[in-house]
Formats: C-alpha cells, structure tokens, sequence
C-alpha cells in the first residue's frame, strides 16, 4: 500500500552519474551515489550492467568512494579514481575477471581526472600541481604541501570558485602514467589550469580546454598538445569559451562546445580542423545543447550524437557535420543526467518528473528503449503523482502575448481549487530542472494537497534564441509578470485559489526576492543563495564580473543605475509577504552577503516576518549535494514556513 511523500524520503534515493561505455561489449559501467546517513554524507560505488536481463552488478564496495570509471579499450580492466589506499583520489586499476582493485599512482594532490590511450599502454591524468601565488604567471612548482591558514594573494580573476574556494595556489596540468607501473611524466605546465582534454585516434596528440593566461582567466580555449609533451598549438581564437573536445575516429576533426560571447553559458557545437581552420559550428542557432552530456562521434565520423534542451525536456539528437541535418533520436518528457555511446547502442540516465533516475537503453538510431535499473523502486510505494505540461497566455513584454510552458505536479485524483506553489528555476539561462534532489519538497507538498507550478518563463532555454535573449536587461521586469499570468489563469480554473506561495534558488531566489517587493499575490516565500544586490554581487560572486554584465547588457561603472533598479534590494522595503532565507554559507557563487542583505532590509525597513538560516559548510548546492542533515532541515523548515503562513492573508498595504 502506498504511502505520502516524506522530507526524509531523500534518504532512499540513488543518484545514478558517470555513465561509460564498454568498447568490445553491450555494458556500460556507472556510479550510484547514496546517503550514509549514520555519517552524515554519502558514498559512491561502481556498478556495470549489461542489455541482456542480467541485475546490473556491484564492482566496488566501500567506503571510500569510487568514482570515474573508465573501461580499457579492450574491455578488460576497469580505471576508476579513489582514496582508498591514500588521502587523496588516486587511479586504480580493477580486473574484469574479478580480484582486488591494485592502486596505479601515487600523485602528491591526487588526481581529478584519467582516460585511457587509444593502445591501452597509457593513461591521461588531470593532476593539481601546487604553486606560489607570489610567482604570479610565472606559477612556480611548490614542492612542499601548502600550509594551512596561509595567506591567499589574489592577482587575477577567478581567483576562487564555488565548492572550491581559494584557487591560485595551483594548477591543473596533464601528466601521461604507465598503465603497468604507474611511471608517470608532465606534458603541460604553465599559468593556466586545464579543464577538459581527449586523447586522439592514434595516441599521438591531446586535445585540451585550458583556461587562458593572464589577469582575466575565466575564459578558456581549445589546445593540442603532444603526448610526448611535444608541441602546444592554440586552435579556438575566436571564441570566448570551449568545453568538452571530442576528436573524430579518423584524426581529423575535433568537436567542442563553445560561446562567442563572455558569460553567455548556451554552447552550441563546433568544428576544427587540426591545422586550426575550417572552425565552423554545426548545430543551428535555435538548438539549446546539453555540454555535460557529451559529443559523441559515429564510426563513420560523419556524423555526431548529443542531448539538446527542447521545450523543458531533452531529446537525444544526430547532427550530420557535413550535411548538417538533424535527426531526433529519441524525445519525450525526460531529462538526462549522463549520455554514452557504443557502436550499436545509447544508454543514457533518464528522469522525469513523476519518475526517479535510472539507466535506460536504446539501439544506436534510438528505437527499442527499455530501462536496465531499478535503484529508485522505492518510489513505487509512495502515492502516485500526476505531471502535466501545461501553456498559458502571458504578457510579452513588448504589449502583446505570448505562449510559455510550464511543469504542474499534483498528486493522482486531486481536484482543485488548491494551496499553490510557484517554484522559480535558477540560470536565468537555464530551464525548470526535473530531478527528484532538486526539488524534494515539492512531491512533500503534493502528497499534502498541494499543486506546484515550474515555469519556464521568458529568458528560459530550449524554446529558441529570441526567447533567451529577451531577458537581457529585463530581469524580474518581463519574466515576474508572467509567473503572476500563469498564476492567474490556475486560479481561473480552480486548479488553485488565493493561497500562493513563492519559492526559488539562485536565480529563483532572485525571482522569489523580486516578487516579495513587487506584488501581494504571495502568502510566504522562501528564499535560497538569491542574488538580491546586483552592484555587490558583481564583485564578490566567482563570476559576476562576466556574467553579470552579459545578462544584463550594462557594465557595472557606465549604467550603475541598470543594476540598482534591477536589485530586489532596492524593493525589499515594500515587502510584506513572510519570508524565509536559506542560504550555505560558503557559497560562492551567490555568495551569503546577498543573503544577508535582503535579511537586514526586510527586518529592518519592511512589516514581512522574516528568518535567515545559514548552513555551515554549505556552497551553492546546498540544497541538492549538501550535508544530508542539512538538506533535510532545509526541507522540514521551508515546508513548515510554508504550512504556517499559506492560511493568513497578508496585511493592509
């Protein structure tokens, strides 16, 4: 018999990432990542599974965590990083046939990151190399460890990232390791981290992103290096950024995603020649690509598999590089976490909104789906939900309208009128996230009687390039008259009534402080790591000295007024909605200041009951990777705020 949703739900929930194909065999191997609760954290193990009926199988155990599997190209070993035999993430190397995993390096600050040489003799290592900040671009090797609580000089930008913090102390290089001994050499170095890199068909050359040198290092290009640590050759100049390089089977090609514009994060894919010419880009304008999915080339290398973002879903795509057609594999209403490609298979990691994540198979032109994993069956006990993709009728912004698409989750047989949640995505660039940790709360609320609604307003991706680009200067302006429209016309319907509550984060967040200011329409809102003060935000964030003045097409010192008027701060006075702050506390990204300053702003100048909760140790994903024990309050407490405020009308203006 099934049973509501609960906040601690979460704590059942297998997270599926890191999908990666066997070349010699239909099997794929992956990670699963569950909640240790009795540790407070979590624990990640190598699983693999096959097409045929067989249970996928368990290949690592643990603690410690197993992470980045990567197969041999003859199918016959498994890599995977881990820190079970040192403090820090090391390769090892698991035998097909069975027996212990045997540890392969030894490097000093461990390794992020390892793939096979086309041969099988070698591996590519990422490898942080510590670095006296005081060398500046000269980045001399530090041979001893880094001393704690040493001072941080910041020099250039980014000197510190979320989740990561203080970054100018090292590098990111590439080393090649002997897949017997583990003998390992450098064959890069320098003022510049690398990011990305693929080895080429014959084991000759690497394709890299690195970030570039200098004061401004956010942006990063595409390199070729030689394996032996030979030459380096710079080959994306006109672009501002590239990430993801793929090379094509026959050597001639290589395959990215890259932006022409500073802090636009929309990547459409490129081509380049390896002379360097003939850099061309072969997705349309209007297609909207999923980068951490991956390119994955055909055999033939004529043509190239990837996720595109479609009308608040993904579809899985074939983009011919000459012809440059586009064939739609496989579409419907899921999201993918992970995307991998054999010769005559994809198997990718799906999730819908009323489905958990799990493996799924597909022939190589996309028929003949089916699902290999069932990690998640606890969902089956819990009371069935009802997701519907809804259109409403919204003001445009330019004095006409238009038609958006939204996600309204209610439980199976519910019938209105009904408490209603608006739950704000983050980006703006992005879209309405569909993944069970994203959104816990609202299968909770659902379960209670409630509707949500996830629109994809204005500004929104996957419906089209004008449709993101209207945005641009316009936050909160075009996009908050159209949640309070969708709003609108449920309430017509009877889906919902006069209780209406808000809620969002980061960019949510910013949408969630935005309303509080500019309209009575919402009983409670809850506010998570907003930016709610352009003009700080700009300099403290790890990206909001790019970011920011793309989005809102205005540099922070010729149109400061862009950014006041565009800061909910500015409006916060006229709140009186009840507002809750949930904020980590070591986020970068929106860092804890924005927090902290809606809150002084509304107890301080405004009647709107307010609380601020800061959570130790938290970056911006506090809410989906942070400490089990704090994504659980972070559930518990926004579902009581919401349940104590939804039934008490707001004051008089």
């Amino acid at each position: 018999m099934s049973r509501p949703f609960c906040p601690d739900d979460f704590f059942h929930y297998h997270a599926l990432g890191q999908v990666e194909c066997c070349r010699t065999r239909d099997e794929v191997a992956f990670v699963v990542r569950t909640i240790d609760a009795s540790a407070d954290g979590y624990h990640a193990a190598l699983w693999s599974c096959g097409v045929d009926a067989s249970a996928p199988r368990r290949l690592t155990q643990g603690p410690p965590d197993a992470f980045c599997p990567r197969w041999s190209p003859d199918g016959e070993t498994l890599a995977f990083l881990s820190a079970r035999d040192a403090p820090m993430a090391q390769v090892h190397l698991l035998s097909r046939s069975g027996g212990e995993a045997r540890q392969l390096t030894h490097c000093a600050q461990g390794v992020v990151d390892a793939s096979w040489s086309p041969d099988g003799s070698r591996l590519l290592l990422s490898v942080p190399v510590l670095v006296d900040p005081d060398s500046r671009d000269e980045a001399k090797v530090r041979k001893e460890g880094w001393p704690a609580n040493a001072p941080e000089l910041a020099w250039r930008v980014p000197y510190k990232t979320d989740g990561v913090g203080y970054l100018l102390h090292r590098r990111i290089q590439l080393f090649v390791a002997d897949a017997v001994n583990g003998e390992i050499r450098s064959i890069t170095a320098g003022d510049f981290d690398v990011l990305g890199s693929a080895w080429s068909p014959d084991g000759s050359s690497v394709a890299m992103i690195r970030t570039r040198s200098g004061r401004a290092a956010h942006c990063t290009e595409l390199w070729i290096a030689g394996a032996d640590g030979g030459e380096l050759r710079h080959l994306s100049s006109p672009l501002a950024t590239a990430q993801s390089p793929a090379w094509s089977p026959d050597g001639r090609h290589i395959a990215f995603f890259g932006a022409e514009r500073e802090g636009d994060p929309r990547c459409p894919l490129w081509i380049t020649h390896l002379d360097g010419g003939d850099l061309r880009c072969v997705s349309n304008g209007e297609m909207e690509l999923v980068a951490t999915c991956g390119a994955h080339w055909s055999g033939d290398s004529q043509a190239i598999t990837l996720v595109e973002a479609a009308n608040g879903a993904h579809r899985i795509v074939q983009i011919g590089v000459t012809s440059g057609g586009c064939d739609v594999l496989v579409e419907g209403e899921h999201q993918y976490a992970g995307l991998a490609v054999s010769g005559q298979r994809l198997f990718a990691l799906a999730e819908g909104l009323t489905e958990p994540c799990e493996l799924y198979a597909f022939d190589r032109d996309g028929r003949n789906g089916r699902r290999l994993t069932d990690f998640n069956a606890w969902w089956r006990g819990r009371a069935a939900m009802r997701g519907e993709r809804r259109r409403f009728s919204v003001p445009d912004g330019r004095g006409g309208t238009e038609s958006v698409e939204g996600w309204l989750l209610r439980a199976e047989g519910a019938s209105g009128p009904q408490p209603l949640l608006v739950d704000a995505h983050g980006g703006p660039t992005s879209y309405a996230m569909l993944g069970y940790p994203w959104h816990t709360h609202w299968y909770v609320l659902a379960s209670r009687g409630w509707a949500v609604l996830a629109l994809n307003p204005a500004g929104s991706t996957g419906y089209g390039a004008d449709f993101v680009e209207r945005l641009k200067g316009h936050w909160g302006e075009l996009d908050f008259p159209q949640h309070l429209a969708a709003v609108e016309a449920l309430q017509r319907e009877g889906v919902a009534d006069e209780r209406v509550a808000i809620s969002g984060k980061s960019y949510g967040g910013y949408m969630a402080a935005w309303a509080v200011g500019h309209s009575r329409t919402f009983r409670a809102a809850i506010v998570s790591a907003p930016v709610t003060n352009l003009e700080s935000h700009f300099g403290t964030s790890d990206g909001g000295y790019y970011y920011d003045p793309y989005t809102l097409e205005a540099e922070k010192h010729i149109d400061p007024e862009r950014y006041r008027a565009l800061s909910p701060l500015q409006h916060a006075h006229n709140a009186l909605t009840p507002t809750l702050i949930l904020q980590g506390k070591e986020d970068q990204r929106c860092p804890r200041g924005q927090a902290e300053e809606l809150f002084a702003v509304l107890v301080r100048c405004s009647r709107a009951p307010a609380e601020l909760v800061l959570y130790p140790l938290g970056d911006h994903h506090f809410y989906e990777q942070g400490l089990p024990s704090h994504r659980l309050d972070v559930v518990e407490r926004s579902l009581a705020w919401l349940e104590r405020w939804i039934d008490v009308p707001l004051p008089p203006a």
